[in-house]
């Protein structure tokens, strides 16, 4: 996995334990039953995938694992397919300020 610098100095690499802000909670919409990223006056509802990452965002798994236990929830997904989805999604929400990077352990 090539390390990746984004905005708000978060740099993602395989050994980046990422998590969710403070200001960002993970709820389950109990209508939609769908997962809904909220943060101050706005809200992003997430595909299974993104609900998948997301959850796993807690600081204790590292970006590594996380790719691997998606490797084993969606067997049938290439594992380069896997770690580009994990990135780019990682990634949009640095991006928003949604993310915090742990140093690896």
């Amino acid at each position: 996995m090539t390390p990746v610098e984004l905005p708000r100095g978060v740099k993602l690499e395989a050994g980046t334990r990422p998590q969710l802000a403070k200001r960002a909670r993970l709820r389950l919409d109990r209508k939609t039953d769908q997962y809904v990223l909220l943060y101050p006056e706005k809200g992003l509802l997430l595909n299974a995938t993104g609900a998948a990452i997301a959850k796993r965002c807690t600081g204790a798994l590292s970006v590594a694992e996380i790719v691997a236990e998606l490797g084993v929830e969606y067997p049938s997904q290439p594992q380069g397919d896997l770690e580009r989805e994990v990135f780019a999604f990682l990634g949009m929400l640095a991006e928003r300020g949604l993310l915090v990077e742990l140093e690896p352990a």
